[in-house]
Parts: C-alpha cells; structure tokens; sequence
C-alpha cells in the first residue's frame, strides 16, 4: 500500500469511526411533521404604541413563551424569523384551537397593591395568584396598565451592593399612577405584605416588590427613579425587564400559516422513508456490483460508508430531520454513485485505449480525469442546496440542509473512502490479472455497444431541437389548458385530511358539508380511504364544525394533516417560488459561463428552462399539486440537469483542446458516446431510490418522487439532445477561438514512459 493510499485511509477509518460513535449515541431531532404536532407562524402587526420591528417581536416572544409553557406542551420551539414573524413549534398537539387562542391575545401587564388577609376586595374585582414564591396573594383591582411602562433595563448596581436590579420608566400620566399606588404601599409598616406592589403579566405574578423603607408613606416613587431588587441573577433580571416592557408593548400577532400533523402520519412517514431507502440502497448496491464487479462491491462499501457518515453530520449538527428532509437523504444515497461512476467510467477509458496500462494506472487515471466534472457537477447541486435553504421555508429549507450535507458527504465516501478501498484492491496481482474480478478492465455492454455501432447523434443538430421544443410546446399546451394546480401553500387557505371510522365516499362528504355550511369546500380522496378538505378562509372552530358534519357520516374522524395559510402569505409564498427560479438560472449560467465557453453555458440554462417547463406541464395535464414540496424537486432537478450537461461539455472542452482544428459536431459526438455509459448508470442508480420512494413512500412523498423521477429523465434527455445541439448552433455565431491544450509538466510526460503505477502486470 502507497503512501498517498494510507494518508486517505487512515482519516476515513476516523470519521467513520466517529460517525458510529455519533450514530449510536445520538438521537436525531425529528421535525413536526414526523413527530405529529402543530407548527404555527405568527406576523407581528403594528399597534398604536408599538410598531412591529425587530426588538418588539423579540419582547413577544417571550410572552408567548410563557404563556405556551402555561399549556403544559413538551418541550415547545419559538423563535424570530426575520423582523417580524415568530415561529411556534407545539410537539403532539393535535387540536391547535387553545393554543391559538393563547397566542392571539394582545399580552395584559397590570400593577396591583396587595391587601391584607381577609381585606375586601374593591368593587368585587381584586385577584388571588401566587407570587414568585407560591404564596397565594390577595390583590386590588389594577391600578396601573403595562401601557404606562415607558422602558424597563437590567442593570448592575455595584456602587449601592444591591447586585442586578430592574429600573422603572413611566409615560407622564402613568407615572403619577405609579407614585400614588407606591405611595399608599408605603403607608404599611416595613415586611407587612400590603407594602408590597405586584406586577401581573396574563393573570400570573412575575414580581411584588416591596416599597423601600426609605419612602415615606404618601410621597411614593417618582418614574425614572423606580428599581426592583430581589437578589437577581443577570439572566432573571433581563428576563424580567423583557416580560414588563414587552408587556408594555404589545403587538398584536396574526396567524398566517398553521400545520397540524397526526402522529400515525408521522410515524408511517419514517417507515416508508425507511423502507424505501433499504430497497432502493440494496438496488442500488446490486445494481453497481453488477456493472463494476469488485470495485462496484467497494463502492456499495464507501455507499454505505456515505450514508452513515451523512446521517451523524446531520444529527451531530443538530439538523431537524422534516420528511423532505428524509427523502433528500434517501435521493442523495442515489447522486452519491454519481462520482464513482465517473471515476470507473473514466478508468475503462484508459485502460481500453492504452493497451499496457495497468490497472493501479488507468484507476489513478481515472479519478484524476474524473476530478473536474465530479467537483462541476457537485457544485451546481450545491448551488440547488444553498437556493432551497435561503429562499425555501419549513420543510424546504431542511431539505436543502440535507441535501447539502449528503453532497458534501458523498464526495468524501467516492474521493477518500472509494479510492482507498479501490487503489488496495488495485495492488492485487489476482485483482489486476483477471478481468471479470476487477470490473474496470471489461468496457461494458453500453460501452461496447456504442464503439460498435458508432452513431453520429450530433450530425443534425436542429433535428433535436425541433423534438425538444415538440415537448415544450405539449407542456405549455398542459399549462395553458388544464391549468397549475397550486397548492394552499400558494394560494392561502385551508387543507385538512381526515381519517374515518367509517369509509365515506367523496359525494356524501361534501353533501354532509354542504349541508353544514362548507358548499364552497372542495373534498377529494387522499390516500387510503382518508377525505381530503380544501376551503379557503377557515378559523380553528369552523375547522371543529368541519370536522363534526364529517364525524356525522363516517363516525370516528381524526385529523391527519391540517394546512393553514394566510393569503398574505400564500402572495408572498407564490412571489419568493418565481424568484426563486429566476436566481437558480441566473446562478447556474453565471456559473457555467466562468467554468466554460459563453455557449455551452447559455446551452446548459436552455435545457435547464426546457426540463423546468416540460415538469411544470406535466404535473399540469396529471392535475398533480403544485407546491412548496415540488419546488423542492424542481430546484433539485436544475441542480441534476445542470450536472448531467457538466459533465458532458467538461468532455466537449477536454476533447476540443486536443483537437482544435477537427469539427466540433464531429468532437460533440464522440463526448456524447464517452459519457452516455456514466449517464446511463447515474440514470439508473437515481431511478432505483426514486421508484422506491414513489412505491413505497407513501402519499406524501408520492409526488415528490414522481417530480424527481420525470425531471431526472427528462434532464437526461436534454443534457444531450437539448444543450449539446443547442451549443452547436451557438458556436456557429460565435467568434470565441476553442479552448487552448493544457499542457502536461515535463516530468509527468516522462512518467508517460514508464507507469510508475505499472506493476508489470499485463492483461
């Protein structure tokens, strides 16, 4: 074994070995949509006292968060997103309503003077609560609103000793309120509870300080000079000032976007995410050890290698594992083969067209051929990743995290692990000797076929424009006919799914909501047996009676999945997807155009808008739903398209270089036939996860894998038949001199003479 084989092997006998560790050790944090439970996002809106900016929604987030751990709900997430939404996670809760009913309420902060044991309380309307110490308090109608409260800071008061206090600034006319309910305190001897003030945040006392024994009874305190001391930490003193003056400014929160899903749902997800990604893993496997032999073996090894290294970055960063995030796990066990095809592809390159050439050379030729094309192509689909995760929401930014990770991962198992494993075998004498052990020395029935054969695919470019723009125009013919069928996610609304006791076909449901004041509700089937509901404005209790008149007729019903979005938000959704698809071109022909010729980057976009609107209209004319899953799996397949056309034009340049003065469509063609083997298994590779996923899936990840299976079909197609051709008729009008030979260093041309990788062994 070569010096350069252990430095690879022995940094991926560690990150395997710690991806174990983590693996065993580390539980994954699964999303709501796995877990069951509900996911709200709240707007902030402006209010008369408040405007809804960065530091107000912060102040409301701590509201709502206690008034969330109020519920009782295990271990709830809140969190800003942006200037002003917030974020609400609520695990296992399936029936939203009292929790929206908690969190639409503008937060109540109210001062109260506390009264003495068995004292009336005034006009009936003084309270009983528990202060900070669980002792039951007897309180006088509020004297003071959390409206009055100008500012409260935490400070540090180091020069009196009394450590971290909070200071009171009042409005003018809340101010005097301060001064004579202090001033009233005051009037009771020093440790009589009635000199106490209680500050009420939502009917639970968050502070009652006494009024210090240096007021005087009447005079009270002034605003501005008011400071609550109580031996606070720097922590409960900041939370406390957050908790007044965020109940001083409230800002009304609106609901635009509510997912509930049902733990049976989530559960059902994970097991056919599961089962799809052992069959589609185990065809995969099947599939590459038939095509390479051993080394196909070795990379089903580095496969698996990839996919348990992948699954310990995710956990170990603390990723939350949603469904679209699992079917990016499960696609990128199907692009990790990518690499490894090229790099084998490229070894029986060299080994069939270099008669003499070892086996150790031709595989290190390989994966240095193969270099350039796998670090382009990994790119582009990185680009993908970066795009769903900065423009995505939700699930499709969690997808986006997964699918980055997998790519970054699956070049450490193709480029370290694969190429360990491989360059160890390669030292075998009776690896390198027999031909049907090794699977590099055999070309392949693909290969074989098409140096037979040797048609000429490029000779009428226009012939394969003329079927691309057929396809285009069928698709526009879809968009235009039948229509897109946006999702709620798109167009605001409400989606629920129930589950029956009782089947109930689709038209005594929707008599039985018609009947109940749902005429305008659309009710289709979704899955097995389940009703599906689509209305558009529709509040938690519409939502009840919804489901009541169901109950009416199917007995038992429970909620599966429930979809709320807001039509602000549904604009806005619809907005960012367009940009979304605008920036993924602009960023694939920048890309492209620095990587290679003007022509084959403006090429490569072609086919990329060609794939885009052929799935757009294909889901069109089958009346499948358009949303933010499918832009997930439209952003995927411009980042597979534009890999498959990378790879073909980094063989266009390659070939060009070398020779300059020979017609390109002649140069074309023969890139085409070289990479149509590595198309052909990277193709299939994908096809066997994705018809998995599709099969075994289940309904929610059905459209997404239907998305993926037509887009990397059709992405297949036009790499070649779109974007080569496409090239070509630019290249005509273009004055751009070809690509310059690079030339290889003096002494690397006299290593050509004698293979130090050359064992002696011949075949």
């Amino acid at each position: 074994m070569t010096r350069a084989t252990t430095v690879r092997a022995v940094p991926a006998a560690a990150v395997l070995l710690v991806s174990v560790l983590i693996t065993l050790t580390v539980s994954p944090r699964l999303g709501l949509d796995l877990q069951g439970g509900t996911r709200m996002v709240l707007q902030a809106q402006d209010s008369d006292t408040a405007k809804a900016d960065r530091e107000s929604t912060d102040r409301t987030v701590e509201v709502l968060r206690r008034r969330i751990d109020s519920l009782g709900v295990t271990e709830p997430t809140l969190t800003r997103s942006g200037e002003d939404r917030i974020i609400v996670e609520l695990p296992d809760v399936q029936d939203p309503r009292k929790a929206a009913d908690v969190i639409g309420k503008t937060a109540q902060l109210t001062f109260h003077a506390v009264q003495g044991p068995g004292e009336p309380a005034e006009g009936g309307k003084g309270l009983t609560l528990p202060d900070e110490q669980g002792r039951r308090l007897a309180l006088g109608p509020a004297a003071l609103s959390g409206a009055g409260v100008k500012e409260a800071t935490a400070s540090f008061d180091a020069q009196q000793g009394a450590g971290w206090t909070v200071s009171l600034d009042f409005h003018k006319d809340a101010g005097r309120d301060w001064t004579r309910l202090t001033g009233e305190a005051a009037c009771h001897p020093v440790q009589d509870e009635r000199r106490r003030v209680a500050i009420v945040l939502d009917k639970r006392v968050i502070s009652s300080p006494q009024v210090s024994p240096t007021v005087a009874c009447g005079s009270g305190l002034p605003s501005g000079s008011t400071q609550i001391t109580g031996s606070f930490s720097a922590d409960e003193a900041r939370e406390l000032a957050l908790l007044i003056e965020g109940g001083a400014l409230p800002v009304p929160v609106e609901i635009v976007e509510q997912r509930t899903v049902g733990p049976t749902l989530g559960a059902a997800a994970i097991d056919a995410s599961a089962r799809a990604a052992l069959i589609g893993a185990a065809a995969t496997a099947l599939f590459i050890i038939v095509i390479y032999r051993l080394f196909g073996a070795l990379a089903a090894v580095a496969l698996a290698a990839y996919g348990v290294i992948s699954y310990a970055a995710l956990v170990a960063l603390g990723v939350t594992l949603t469904l679209p995030g699992l079917a990016g796990f499960v696609l990128a066990i199907g692009m990790a083969v990518d690499a490894n095809v090229l790099v084998f592809e490229r070894a029986r390159e060299e080994y069939a067209g270099r008669p003499g050439k070892s086996l150790r050379a031709s595989l290190a030729a390989g994966f240095k051929g193969a270099w350039t094309a796998v670090a382009d192509s990994n790119v582009t689909t990185l680009i993908a990743a970066g795009l769903l995760f900065f423009l995505g929401s939700g699930p499709v930014k969690g997808f986006g995290v997964t699918l980055a990770i997998g790519v970054l991962a699956s070049m450490f198992s193709a480029l370290v692990i694969a190429r360990a494993l491989t360059e160890i075998a390669a030292h075998s004498r009776f690896v390198a000797d027999y031909r049907g052990v090794n699977g590099i020395a055999i070309p392949g029935r693909v290969r074989t076929w098409l140096t037979r054969r040797d048609p000429q695919l490029m000779r009428s470019p226009r012939r394969w424009l003329t079927v691309s723009a057929v396809l285009i125009a069928v698709a526009v013919a879809g968009i235009l006919v039948r229509g897109v069928n946006l999702g709620v996610e798109f167009t605001g609304g409400r989606l629920v799914e129930y589950s029956t006791s009782r089947p109930v076909d689709v038209e005594t449901a929707r008599t039985a909501l018609a009947g109940a004041g749902f005429g305008d509700a659309e009710v289709t089937t979704a899955g097995a047996g389940d009703i599906s509901v689509r209305t558009g404005e529709l509040d938690n209790d519409g939502e009840h009676a919804l489901r009541a008149a169901l109950a009416a007729e199917g007995g038992e019903t429970t909620k599966v999945r429930d979809e709320l979005i807001g039509p602000s938000l549904g604009d806005e959704l619809r907005r960012n997807a367009l940009i979304a698809l605008a920036i993924a071109v602009l960023v694939q022909l920048a890309y492209l155009a620095v990587r290679f010729r003007w022509t084959f980057a403006v090429a490569s976009v072609g086919a990329l808008v060609h794939d885009v609107i052929i799935l757009i209209g294909v889901f069109a004319w089958l009346g499948r739903t358009v949303d933010g899953i499918f832009l997930a799996a439209l952003l995927t397949v411009i980042g597979y398209s534009v890999n498959d056309s990378v790879v073909v034009f980094d063989r266009v340049r390659e070939l060009w270089a070398k020779a300059r003065r020979k017609p390109l469509a002649g140069v074309a063609n023969r890139a085409v036939l070289q990479t149509v083997p590595r198309t052909v298994n990277t193709g299939m590779g994908a096809l066997f996860i994705l018809t998995a996923l599709a099969v075994l899936g289940g309904d929610s990840l059905e459209d997404f894998a239907l998305a993926l299976l037509i887009g990397i079909v059709v992405g297949t197609y036009s790499s070649v038949m779109t974007a080569v051709p496409a090239a070509l008729l630019l290249e005509r009008t273009s004055k751009v001199p070809p690509p310059a030979r690079t030339r290889a260093p003096r002494a690397r041309q006299r290593a050509g003479r004698r293979d130090p990788h050359d064992n002696g062994a011949r075949v």
